[in-house]
């Protein structure tokens, strides 16, 4: 068996807590670098909160970016009216179809699932 030590339980658990504290402080640094790098961004609570409602998520990503289903459509490619038949739940769109749109609200593919 290999060498061990004893220390008093307060000491243990102070130890856990600091390791945590650190694990946490790595974990805001590692975002505030993503946020600075522009590979993150910050999502205001009211988007979280329609998207958790359970609103449409690409009209909610839309509207986040202050975009009509017709610019949208310009910038992405997508018919509007398909665009329109998404958003409302009539109809699906295919992968490629979500891929444009995600790429065009610059966000990642699953913010659309």
């Amino acid at each position: 068996m290999g060498e061990m030590i004893t220390i008093p339980l307060e000491e243990y658990r102070a130890l856990q807590a600091a390791s945590e504290d650190l694990a946490d402080l790595r974990a805001y640094d590692r975002a505030t670098a993503a946020l600075s790098a522009g590979e993150d961004e910050l999502v205001p609570a009211a988007v979280v909160d329609r998207l958790l409602a359970g609103q449409s998520p690409l009209r909610v990503w839309r509207e986040h970016r202050a975009l009509t289903q017709s610019a949208l459509a310009a910038t992405s490619g997508v018919n509007r009216v398909q665009i329109a038949d998404i958003e409302a739940g009539r109809k699906k769109g295919s992968l490629e179809t979500a891929r444009k749109l995600a790429e065009a609200l610059a966000i990642a593919l699953d913010d659309l699932a």
